[in-house]
């Protein structure tokens, strides 16, 4: 991995931690790369990190595009949290940023999982 990818991720270390519930949750591969990512990237404290869609889209091999359908899926599995950023640029103008991701507790998610296949 570059080191740009390595400098992109605040708490990034020789491991990251993945539930093993994750795998319980029928993710499809693209989901789970993506939020292996940004469970490598977040900040262990506060659960969160702020990759952009184009370098997580560089460390899983996919478009921007494609993450971003990933991110919104993710978020529906109430796996992550997304806000967005604004930042000030040189000519004073307000801009988009990237956004801000929290990892959710995976508690969270396998009770939604639960009870969706309770529904079906």
């Amino acid at each position: 991995m570059s080191n740009f990818l390595r400098a992109s991720c605040s708490g990034a270390k020789n491991f990251f931690p993945l539930p093993n519930a994750i795998f319980s949750l029928g993710l499809s591969a693209g989901e789970l790369a993506v939020y292996a990512y940004l469970m490598y990237c977040e900040d262990r404290k506060s659960h969160k990190c702020w990759p952009s869609y184009k370098t997580i889209g560089i460390a899983v091999g996919m478009s921007e595009n494609t993450v971003r359908k990933y991110v919104r899926e993710l978020e529906c599995k109430t796996l992550i949290l997304t806000e967005p950023t604004t930042y000030e640029s040189v000519s004073g103008q307000t801009r988009n940023g990237n956004l801000f991701f929290t990892i959710l507790p995976i508690s969270r998610a396998i009770d939604c999982h639960n009870e969706s296949q309770l529904c079906m």
